[in-house]
Protein backbone atom coordinates (compact mmCIF):
# COMPACT_ATOMS: atom_id res chain seq x y z
CA UNK A 1 0.00 0.00 0.00
CA UNK A 2 2.79 2.42 0.83
CA UNK A 3 4.14 1.56 -2.67
CA UNK A 4 0.75 3.21 -4.37
CA UNK A 5 0.39 5.93 -2.21
CA UNK A 6 4.10 6.95 -2.91
CA UNK A 7 3.82 7.05 -6.29
CA UNK A 8 -0.26 8.92 -6.05
CA UNK A 9 1.93 11.66 -3.86
CA UNK A 10 4.87 12.13 -6.33
CA UNK A 11 2.53 12.63 -9.12
CA UNK A 12 0.11 14.94 -7.35
CA UNK A 13 2.49 16.81 -5.84
CA UNK A 14 3.79 17.47 -9.44
CA UNK A 15 0.58 18.60 -10.44
CA UNK A 16 -0.03 20.37 -7.82
CA UNK A 17 3.19 22.34 -6.99
CA UNK A 18 6.85 22.92 -8.72
CA UNK A 19 7.99 23.13 -5.41
CA UNK A 20 7.23 20.12 -2.65
CA UNK A 21 8.53 17.63 -0.95
CA UNK A 22 7.23 14.46 -0.24
CA UNK A 23 8.22 12.20 2.68
CA UNK A 24 6.98 9.73 4.74
CA UNK A 25 5.07 9.76 7.87
CA UNK A 26 5.29 8.01 11.02
CA UNK A 27 1.79 6.46 10.55
CA UNK A 28 2.75 4.59 7.12
CA UNK A 29 1.64 7.57 4.98
CA UNK A 30 2.81 10.27 3.19
CA UNK A 31 3.24 14.07 3.10
CA UNK A 32 3.45 16.37 0.69
CA UNK A 33 4.73 20.04 1.79
CA UNK A 34 4.35 22.88 -0.25
CA UNK A 35 6.47 25.43 2.22
CA UNK A 36 5.85 28.09 -0.58
CA UNK A 37 2.22 27.80 -0.01
CA UNK A 38 2.54 26.93 3.85
CA UNK A 39 0.33 23.94 3.13
CA UNK A 40 0.70 20.25 3.51
CA UNK A 41 -1.13 17.24 2.32
CA UNK A 42 -1.27 13.66 3.62
CA UNK A 43 -2.28 10.26 2.02
CA UNK A 44 -2.71 7.47 4.36
CA UNK A 45 -3.95 4.03 3.92
CA UNK A 46 -7.57 3.06 5.56
CA UNK A 47 -7.64 -0.52 5.60
CA UNK A 48 -9.89 -0.55 2.51
CA UNK A 49 -8.73 -1.84 -0.85
CA UNK A 50 -7.61 1.15 -3.16
CA UNK A 51 -8.66 3.98 -0.83
CA UNK A 52 -6.62 6.45 1.10
CA UNK A 53 -7.52 9.06 3.67
CA UNK A 54 -7.05 12.40 2.01
CA UNK A 55 -6.17 15.06 4.52
CA UNK A 56 -4.53 18.83 4.14
CA UNK A 57 -3.53 21.66 6.63
CA UNK A 58 -1.36 25.01 6.72
CA UNK A 59 2.25 24.77 7.78
CA UNK A 60 2.87 27.47 10.36
CA UNK A 61 5.37 29.81 11.39
CA UNK A 62 8.67 27.81 11.90
CA UNK A 63 7.60 24.84 9.58
CA UNK A 64 5.31 22.77 12.36
CA UNK A 65 2.69 21.42 10.89
CA UNK A 66 -0.82 22.50 11.90
CA UNK A 67 -3.41 19.98 12.73
CA UNK A 68 -5.42 18.78 9.78
CA UNK A 69 -8.29 21.10 9.21
CA UNK A 70 -10.20 18.99 6.04
CA UNK A 71 -10.20 15.19 5.24
CA UNK A 72 -11.82 12.84 2.95
CA UNK A 73 -11.44 9.23 1.85
CA UNK A 74 -10.47 9.19 -1.71
CA UNK A 75 -10.34 6.14 -3.96
CA UNK A 76 -7.00 6.12 -5.39
CA UNK A 77 -8.34 4.01 -9.12
CA UNK A 78 -9.67 7.41 -9.67
CA UNK A 79 -6.77 9.56 -12.30
CA UNK A 80 -4.34 11.77 -10.93
CA UNK A 81 -6.18 15.03 -12.25
CA UNK A 82 -9.26 13.91 -10.16
CA UNK A 83 -7.45 13.50 -7.19
CA UNK A 84 -5.96 16.98 -7.64
CA UNK A 85 -9.38 18.33 -7.98
CA UNK A 86 -9.77 16.85 -4.75
CA UNK A 87 -6.59 18.34 -3.28
CA UNK A 88 -7.52 21.91 -4.54
CA UNK A 89 -10.94 21.93 -2.87
CA UNK A 90 -9.44 20.92 0.44
CA UNK A 91 -6.79 23.48 0.15
CA UNK A 92 -9.34 26.34 -0.66
CA UNK A 93 -10.84 24.99 2.74
CA UNK A 94 -7.86 25.02 4.53
CA UNK A 95 -7.10 28.34 2.74
CA UNK A 96 -10.38 29.85 3.58
CA UNK A 97 -10.07 29.13 7.46
CA UNK A 98 -6.97 30.14 7.26
CA UNK A 99 -7.67 33.82 7.21
CA UNK A 100 -10.35 34.98 10.27
CA UNK A 101 -12.71 37.31 8.50
CA UNK A 102 -12.41 40.70 10.61
CA UNK A 103 -15.23 42.78 10.96
CA UNK A 104 -16.09 45.80 8.79
CA UNK A 105 -14.25 49.53 10.37
CA UNK A 106 -12.42 47.21 12.18
CA UNK A 107 -8.72 48.55 12.26
CA UNK A 108 -5.74 47.27 14.19
CA UNK A 109 -6.46 47.85 17.86
CA UNK A 110 -2.96 49.80 18.58
CA UNK A 111 -1.81 52.92 17.13
CA UNK A 112 1.27 52.58 14.73
CA UNK A 113 1.05 48.92 14.49
CA UNK A 114 -0.77 47.80 11.51
CA UNK A 115 1.30 44.97 10.34
CA UNK A 116 1.03 42.91 13.63
CA UNK A 117 -1.67 40.76 14.59
CA UNK A 118 -2.87 40.66 17.78
CA UNK A 119 -2.44 37.11 19.76
CA UNK A 120 -5.50 36.06 21.95
CA UNK A 121 -3.84 36.74 26.02
CA UNK A 122 -4.28 34.13 27.95
CA UNK A 123 -6.30 34.46 31.34
CA UNK A 124 -4.40 35.13 34.74
CA UNK A 125 -4.11 32.05 37.10
CA UNK A 126 -5.69 32.94 40.05
CA UNK A 127 -3.17 32.93 43.42
CA UNK A 128 -2.85 29.76 45.40
CA UNK A 129 -4.53 29.81 48.87
CA UNK A 130 -1.76 29.17 51.36
CA UNK A 131 0.59 30.62 49.31
CA UNK A 132 2.53 34.08 49.04
CA UNK A 133 3.09 35.66 45.22
CA UNK A 134 6.62 35.00 44.14
CA UNK A 135 9.34 37.34 44.30
CA UNK A 136 12.07 37.82 42.10
CA UNK A 137 14.15 34.58 42.04
CA UNK A 138 17.31 34.72 44.49
CA UNK A 139 19.18 32.41 45.44
CA UNK A 140 17.31 30.27 48.33
CA UNK A 141 19.67 29.58 51.51
CA UNK A 142 19.33 25.84 50.59
CA UNK A 143 20.94 26.27 47.63
CA UNK A 144 23.63 28.82 49.35
CA UNK A 145 24.10 26.03 51.85
CA UNK A 146 25.00 23.13 48.76
CA UNK A 147 26.96 25.66 47.55
CA UNK A 148 29.18 25.66 50.51
CA UNK A 149 29.03 21.90 51.27
CA UNK A 150 30.50 21.34 47.58
CA UNK A 151 32.84 24.35 47.66
CA UNK A 152 34.27 22.82 51.72
CA UNK A 153 34.72 19.01 49.75
CA UNK A 154 36.46 20.26 46.95
CA UNK A 155 38.83 22.41 49.17
CA UNK A 156 39.04 19.18 51.60
CA UNK A 157 40.29 17.28 48.51
CA UNK A 158 42.78 20.03 47.09
CA UNK A 159 44.19 20.00 50.67
CA UNK A 160 44.60 16.18 50.95
CA UNK A 161 46.53 16.95 47.32
CA UNK A 162 48.40 19.66 47.83
CA UNK A 163 48.42 20.54 51.38
CA UNK A 164 51.36 18.28 52.91
CA UNK A 165 54.37 18.49 51.14
CA UNK A 166 57.37 16.43 51.74
CA UNK A 167 60.24 17.59 53.78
Amino acid sequence: MYVQLRETADELAGVLWREHTVYRERGGGVVIRGEHVRRWISLAPTGGKDRALLRAGRILDGGTTAPARTEVVVDLTAGTAELATVCRRLLADVAAGAEPARPAGSGPSRTGRSGKREKPGRAARAARPGRRPRRERHTSPGSWFVLLCVAGVLGAWLYGLFGSYPS
